[in-house]
């Protein structure tokens, strides 16, 4: 597991851990008390630590290269997911994939950004940024899902849509507005979950949701701290003020009313215990789902919901 900058005290205890399992194997020793004493002294820094996280700690824990990613929760929850492809106009994008298939007894539609876990994969979804035909296919499932009375649970995580010469030429502002005008006219329920990186309108455009919710380590903001210190700051250098100033964390946009729920990741983050990670995301999507049933007009409650944003803070 690769140990962030803030946790080096953590990597030392687990350096120590190593060593005396080693030796424990090499000479026999039984030194079992030894290494449960020093696990729960890394239970109770990961817990010391994690309770008071910066901003941009948090950012750097969201961006962790071993965090459950969309595949990981789609694999989870549908058993007979059929992905669809293409925008029907320029190409199929990676960096977005969505499909049809069943979780909890129910027919929904699942989108979500997917990044890549090696250079390879990496490479083939382009770091989960997508590109023009990345979001016309997303808005052509929003609006198969919208015909066919479906859900649509969509998992948001990118550092924000493709800035490349090529995207602008085929119109990526419009592919973007056009994504969110699909979720904001759907006749059905749509739950969004920001499970790393929310950024930008790369984010947004899947995330025009009647509830949003976040993952405890995640972050969602107009643009990424470096972006924003470059421009403010006039240096990249400046991540960590940028990071605070942005109020980018779930705790802080929940505050703010901008999201609806957070979801607790395990102690030391989500990629410490994937399993568990998953498993709590979907009872959330479950919960979600129930509360929707019952709201009559789930169009009109989300227009209402983003139109009261607005009106809080313009």
């Amino acid at each position: 597991m690769r140990f962030l900058e803030f946790e080096k005290s953590i990597a030392e205890l687990e350096s120590k851990i190593d060593g005396l399992r080693q030796l424990s194997s090499t000479k026999e020793i039984n030194i079992s008390a030894e290494i449960n004493k020093l696990q729960h002294k890394v239970q109770k820094t990961l817990e010391k630590i994690y309770a008071s996280l910066t901003p941009w700690q948090k950012v750097l824990v969201a961006r962790h290269e071993d965090r459950p990613q969309f595949l990981d929760y789609l694999h989870a929850m549908s058993h007979d997911f059929e992905f669809l492809t293409g925008d029907r106009l320029f190409a199929d994008d990676f960096a977005i994939l969505g499909g049809i298939g069943h979780f909890n007894e129910r027919s929904v539609l699942i989108i979500g950004q997917q990044k890549g876990n090696d250079t390879e994969s990496r490479i083939k979804h382009n770091f989960g940024m997508a590109k023009p035909e990345g979001y016309r296919k997303a808005k052509r499932l929003i609006e198969l899902a919208d015909k066919f009375r479906m859900p649509i649970i969509s998992f948001v995580d990118t550092s924000g849509a493709y800035p490349g010469i090529d995207s602008e030429e085929r119109g990526q502002a419009q592919a973007i507005a056009s994504c969110i005008q699909a979720c904001v006219k759907a006749n059905v329920p749509i739950i969004s979950i920001v499970i790393g990186e929310g950024g930008s309108g790369g984010a947004i455009a899947i995330a025009t949701a009647n509830r949003v919710l976040m993952l405890e380590h995640s972050f969602y903001s107009v643009i990424s701290p470096e972006g924003c210190a470059s421009i403010l700051w006039k240096t990249a250098s400046a991540n960590e003020a940028a990071a605070m100033a942005q109020k980018l964390t779930a705790q802080d946009l929940l505050e703010l009313g901008v999201i609806d729920k957070i979801i607790p990741e395990p102690t030391g983050g989500a990629h410490r215990n994937k399993n568990l990670m998953i498993q709590n995301v979907l009872v959330e999507i479950c919960k979600e789902l129930n509360a929707l049933d019952v709201v009559t007009n789930v169009r009109e409650e989300r227009i209402h919901k983003f139109m009261q944003i607005n009106a809080r803070y313009s």
